[in-house]
This record gives structure tokens, sequence and C-alpha cells, in this order.
């Protein structure tokens, strides 16, 4: 039998490439980097990519992602990067070396669980500044609770303190909102009498401030995913030159299953589609389309497929079908041809949880 569709090619090889690349430049200015693997759902070979690669710590979202991860030998200390739910603490201590943390219940249940399973677990205390996602908004709160932590929980370890921005509330990392976060960290150690080993000043966004070369210099951890597996984000939102690291990662191919010169209006009344909208379509009268055997159950959203040949629109798609305008298409296509892909981290998520789509490394 030949190759299987749709597929998801991996490029181990190219992912290293961006690790390593990431991690000598945040190096460079006194950064760890903690490799995010929850872009692709944690795939163990991924995760590996991200050790071998240099990445200080392993980190994810999903206790299931690091516990593959844990299981495939990798060795590097495992990072909860959302802040744990109180019924899953005891897989937290089982699991992890460090976790997130913005309330205290989840901090005293989870010193209680480090002490029955007799480990001493590191935790990060989360500021928000001004996403408002994660974090205490009240820093004369988050100090009396490092505190308490540092004083009271014997079986956890304050290691530092961090922040997200550009998620929900889409707060650029700029260096005036970093140096915010610097200084709540050293109002916290006041309080403590010592340093903190890590402030953590975001994601993938943070990387701006590596590029620039004017990242404030206590922030010393960075939490990067799609920076490393796909590298667009810095590329194509704000227009850094990021030539240096692969693009082309990860690659979707998908096979044309029908190819047939069809209206480009549908015909008839028009409702809802199968998902409850109303697309909006114009007519530009009779088209040479192509259907490819995936669709947003498989991906999620069209709109973030990246044709790699010009000439290729895609105009929608249902549940299981994906619909293509190739009367401009550079390439005569067939039945059974493969059309590639460029993706967006979004539909990275979606292609790694999908049971219908292959994994294979390249």
């Amino acid at each position: 039998m030949g190759e299987r569709y749709p597929r998801l090619e991996i490029n181990l090889a190219h992912l290293k490439h961006n690790v390593v690349k990431v991690v000598e430049k945040c190096g460079d200015m006194g950064i760890q980097v903690a490799g995010v693997i929850k872009g692709a759902t944690g795939l163990p070979e991924v995760a590996k990519a991200f050790d071998e690669g240099g990445a200080a710590f392993i980190a994810s979202s999903r206790l299931e992602q690091l516990e593959d991860a844990k299981n495939a030998g990798i060795q590097k200390p495992l990072m909860l990067i959302r802040i744990p739910m109180r019924s899953e603490v005891e897989d937290v201590i089982r699991l992890t070396d460090i976790s997130l943390n913005s309330e205290l219940v989840v901090l005293e249940a989870l010193d209680a669980e480090a002490k029955r399973q007799s480990k001493v677990h590191q935790v990060i205390l989360m500021a928000d500044m001004g996403d408002l996602r994660e974090g205490y908004w009240d820093k004369e709160e988050m100090a009396d609770v490092a505190v308490y932590v540092e004083k009271k929980l014997t079986n956890l370890k304050l290691i530092g303190i961090g922040t997200n921005v550009g998620c929900y509330g889409s707060i650029a990392p700029t260096v005036e909102k970093l140096e915010e976060l610097v200084a709540v960290a050293e109002h916290i150690e006041e309080r403590l009498g010592r340093r903190l080993e890590y402030i953590s000043g975001g994601a993938t966004s943070s990387l701006m401030r590596v590029w620039d070369g004017n990242m404030p210099e206590r922030i010393n951890l960075l939490r990067v995913g799609e920076g490393i597996l796909l590298a667009r984000d810095m590329d194509v939102f704000y227009g850094y030159d990021v030539s240096e690291l692969y693009q082309d990662v990860f690659r979707l191919k998908a096979e044309v299953i029908e190819v047939k010169v069809k209206p480009s209006h549908p015909v008839g009344t028009i409702a809802i589609d199968a998902f409850g909208h109303t697309p909006t379509y114009v007519d530009r009268g009779m088209r040479k389309r192509a259907l490819l055997a995936i669709g947003k159950v498989d991906y999620a959203d069209p709109a973030e497929l990246l044709s790699l040949e010009k000439g290729i629109e895609i105009l929608g798609a249902s549940s299981d079908h994906t619909i293509v305008d190739i009367e401009d298409a550079e390439k005569d296509y067939q039945v059974g041809d493969i059309m590639e892909f460029d993706i967006c981290y979004a539909t990275l998520v979606f292609l790694t949880n999908c049971r219908n789509v292959r994994i294979v490394y390249v």
C-alpha cells in the first residue's frame, strides 16, 4: 500500500535547528528557554527535538503531554504552564517539577500533596500585568502569598515569578511592561530577603525583545512554542526578520478526490451551512475547482491553510471536504494528486490532535 492521506509531515531536523537558534539567541542575553510542546499536542518526537536542541525545560499546559515526555525518557525538568486544577494536584506533583500558580488554595494543596509524596515542588507565581488572564492583579497580595509560600509551605520552593502577555488581552510585551514585572519581582525579593531565581517574561511574543536586544536585564526565562514550531507570528504580525529559522517544520498534504468545472455561486435558496453559518459567495462564473479529502473536523479553519502554489484559492470547507479554486493553478490537477499547505498555530493544534491525519516524520 502506498502513502496515505491526509498527512502532516514533520521535519525534525528543521525543528531542532529552530530550537538551537532560539536557545542561542536567548542565551546570549542570559535567558533560558522553556520549550512549549502543546502546539504539537506534546508529540514525544517533538518534545525530544526541544530537549536535544537545548531547551532548559519542557513545558505544556496538559499533564498528559508531560507524562508522555517523561515516558519518552526526557530528563529535563517538566513545567506545567497552565495554573493547576485542584482536581489534578496529585498528578502535578507526580509528573512535574515546576508549576505556574496564582491561587493560594491550590498552592496549599500542592504543598500537602508534595509532603505526601516526599517531594519538594517548585513554583512560579504569576502576575497579571494587564493581559487579564491568569495571575495576581493585586501585587501586594502576591507579595503576601510569596512570603507565605516561603515561610509556611515547606514542600514548595518559590523559584520565581512570571507573567503572560499577548494571549487573551493581546497586550504587547513592551520594554516598559516587562520592566513593571521586574519591579514586582524586586518588591517580592525585598519582602523575602533573597533573590528570585527566575523572572519569566512571557512567551513567543516576548522574543521581540530578544530580537531587538532590549529585554530588561532581569528577565531570564521565556516559554516558547510557536516561535520555534512555526516561527510565523514574529514575521507575519510584527515584521521581524526570522530568516534564520525554518518555517516549514510542519507541512500538510491532502489528496484531490474530485476535479470539476462548476458555478462559483451556489444554485438555489441560500440558508445555512453545516456549521450554522451563512457564508458570503461571489459569483465569478464557471470555475474549475477541486475537492480535497480533509475538512474542518481535521483542521478547524480553512483560512489558516497556506497554499504553497500560486493561483490556488481555498474557497471554504465542510466537515470532511475542502473546496479549492484551481482555475488559475499552475499545475493541471487531477484526481489522486496531492496538494501541500503550510499551516498556522491553531491548525497545527487541531491536526496533531486528529486521529484521521497521519503524522509522518521526515
